[in-house]
């Protein structure tokens, strides 16, 4: 963790050196792209082909070629003020998902009241996770284990924006995480991912609150803090008796408390790009859930908390060219998680799960909207002294 406090004090002092200037807010995703626009209907789409070959001077692995995820975006304005908005995802050319489906009402542009299958406002990838606005090839691998993108339950609240602070801000009540169906839904290894229960027949016992309020008041930064609380669900509450003491005990046993914090930052000036996120995750009635939910001598092993962050930096090498109109980004990102921080008495720290990457890679952007990517990734867990290796090159568009 000294780590983490050394980079919040680097940023803290590079941020506090800009000078400070009103701006507009310039994040923009797929999904306030259709709602900005004046047409009725609305259609778009993004998507990404990825080519993946582990390196490794002793084995000889085959590479995977995967069209891993093609998404089809369909918005349909009613009036000025009412406008729906829907994702459908087509993962590895098989698997089918609604990735968001939710409707906006606009009361003023401080007030926007919206429910539906939303994506919980938790960093960065979370919210703009369309390929071409990310270096590399593949999301970065805290946004995989710590925040689990993409990360959408139903739910509704309200949303806004406040010119006059340069902020925007986000307040909703959501559907939480499972924990318990037909066993453990959480775990060390897995962290929180295998919990997600994307609006497909979600159950609910307990809401969850989500928030994040971002700052866009010095050109050319954002900043974004994030929130999460509540519990996670548990399908053991389904037509429970009231007065059977022994079931109601077994149903909170599969109950997890869960708190998490983020913080992220996006600056960006003369073609260079600076951008960081940090998770951090605590958990409680752990040692209840992982003595319920082991099997077979076998202790499950989810932990008390959990942690990522990355900071990258990047640079457009075409940018000084006046006549090359495309964009040449180079970037270098170093990341570091753990979804075992903590852990409870009884558990061995897996250290495995405590894992350094390294990515550097560039990308070629002939217009906004189509990337061709290439990197090279080291990842290396605690436990071993040595990294895996893998290169990634991949397509990617968002229309």
């Amino acid at each position: 963790m000294k780590v983490i406090s050394s980079i919040i004090l680097i940023i803290t002092i590079f941020f506090a050196s800009i000078d400070i200037k009103a701006q507009t807010n310039q994040n923009i995703n797929a999904a306030t792209k259709m709602m900005s626009s004046d047409k009725k209907l609305t259609i778009g789409g993004y998507g990404q082909i990825d080519f993946n070959q582990p390196i490794n001077n002793d084995n000889i692995s085959n590479g995977k070629l995967d069209v891993h995820r093609m998404v089809l975006l369909f918005g349909y304005r009613f009036n000025d003020r009412l406008s729906f908005v829907s994702e459908i995802e087509f993962e590895h050319v098989k698997e089918v998902y609604v990735e968001q489906a939710f409707l906006d009402y606009s009361i003023n542009s401080y007030v926007n009241i919206r429910g539906g299958l939303m994506l919980v406002p938790m960093g960065i990838i979370n919210e703009f996770h369309e390929p071409t606005t990310f270096n590399g090839v593949e999301r970065p691998l805290i946004d995989k284990y710590i925040n689990p993108t993409t990360w959408r339950e139903i739910g509704f609240g309200i949303t806004g924006t406040i010119p006059e602070l340069s902020m925007k801000y986000q307040a909703y009540v959501m559907n939480g995480f499972s924990s318990y169906t037909d066993g453990a839904k959480l775990s060390g290894k897995y962290g929180m991912r295998k919990g997600r229960q994307k609006g497909a027949e979600s159950f609910i016992r307990t809401p969850v609150f989500a928030g994040r309020i971002d700052y866009f008041g010095i050109l050319g930064l954002n900043l974004g803090f994030s929130t999460y609380i509540g519990k996670t669900q548990s399908s053991l509450f389904s037509n429970l008796d009231k007065s059977d003491n022994p079931l109601l005990l077994s149903a909170d046993s599969s109950i997890v408390g869960m708190t998490m914090f983020g913080f992220d930052a996006k600056y960006n000036k003369n073609g260079f790009s600076l951008r960081g996120q940090m998770y951090y995750t605590m958990l409680s009635n752990t040692i209840q859930y992982n003595n319920f939910t082991s099997s077979d001598g076998d202790l499950n092993d989810l932990g008390e908390s959990m942690y990522g962050y990355y900071i990258e930096a990047g640079y457009d090498v075409f940018h000084q060219v006046e006549k090359i109109k495309s964009q040449l980004i180079t970037f270098v990102r170093y990341s570091a998680y753990d979804t075992q921080n903590t852990v409870t008495d009884g558990i061995i720290k897996d250290q495995d799960y405590n894992v350094q990457v390294i990515t550097a890679g560039i990308g070629w952007k002939p217009v906004p909207g189509v990337a061709v990517k290439a990197d090279i990734q080291f990842s290396k867990p605690e436990s071993s002294s040595t990294y895996n290796k893998v290169f990634d090159a991949g397509i990617a568009v968002w229309f």
